[in-house]
């Protein structure tokens, strides 16, 4: 048989070597339309739960958020394996799904397993879901500061307010952008104090 391939090759040399002139311009093309990556992103196909309590401890997010969450999550279809990290005010679960899975089916299977899990955790308590990104998915940070020779100076604190409610909000209107988190600094906060007669005095009500 390969008497008879050599034979066919010499004989129609002409049509084997625009063959092997296609193969190559095929070659060249795919090679050039092929997505490279510098750092693959190889993160599985998952979906992660973060809950916050900051008055919880390690032990108490474990018993009373995290394992609760778990357990909601622990029969979902096409499933590999549950895993979490229970911190001082932070809970954070996260569910694997097989790589054919389409990830926003997959959110919405754990979203609705998260409602039903919801009702056990304790009041005030609300689990939310992680962004579909990655820990690759990371492309920009900067910095804000001063420009030198202002005449106006600014704080920390000050700065912060400034990227928190003017610049936050104006990148994640930016196509393509899925989450903005800032750090640094410290952020403002209002505080409001009141005696029991200028409470009763409003109307209000408050429950103990």
């Amino acid at each position: 048989m390969i008497d008879r391939a050599l034979a066919w090759s010499i004989r129609y040399r002409y049509a084997v070597v625009a063959l092997a002139g296609l193969l190559v311009i095929a070659g060249v093309y795919a090679a050039l339309d092929l997505p490279v990556d510098a750092v693959p992103d190889v993160t599985t196909n998952q979906v992660q739960i973060n809950t916050k309590a900051p008055s919880f401890t390690p032990l108490e997010m474990e018993q009373y958020v995290t394992f609760p969450i778990e357990v909601a999550m622990s029969n979902l279809p096409q499933k590999e394996e549950v895993r979490s990290i229970s911190q001082f005010g932070l809970s954070q679960v996260t569910v694997v799904f097989n790589d054919g899975v389409d990830i926003y089916r997959a959110r919405q299977l754990v979203l609705e397993r998260l409602l039903e899990a919801q009702q056990q955790l304790p009041d005030g308590v609300i689990p939310e879901l992680a962004p579909v990104s990655t820990g690759l998915g990371e492309i920009v940070q900067f910095t804000l500061e001063v420009q030198p020779g202002s005449p106006k100076r600014y704080s920390l604190m000050e700065l912060r307010t400034v990227l928190d409610w003017f610049i936050k909000p104006q990148l994640r209107t930016v196509p393509g952008v899925i989450e903005v988190n800032s750090y640094g600094a410290r952020s403002s906060s209002t505080k409001f104090w009141w005696t029991q007669r200028s409470w009763s005095a409003s109307g209000s009500r408050c429950r103990r």
